[in-house]
């Protein structure tokens, strides 16, 4: 539960993140997404993005001391 806030937080502000580097990049001074349903397809890549990112950290972090133990030959 708290993986999926934290992804759906963090793809909200990676949107805005990716909007200012493509705005740079143009030289726009704004952008249209299209609607809200353009903007919620972002904003959905982000989070799964994040959400899978999270979720290998949290598998590393609750493996990590098997590798440990299992690299000690």
């Amino acid at each position: 539960m708290i993986r999926a806030a934290i992804a759906g937080t963090v793809g909200f502000i990676l949107v805005f993140i990716e909007s200012m580097i493509v705005m740079k990049l143009k030289g726009y001074v704004t952008i249209e997404f299209g609607g809200i349903a353009p903007f919620i397809n972002v904003w959905a890549m982000n989070f799964f993005a994040v959400f899978a990112i999270l979720s290998q950290i949290t598998n590393w972090y609750t493996n990590r001391h098997e590798l440990e133990e299992d690299s000690s030959f």
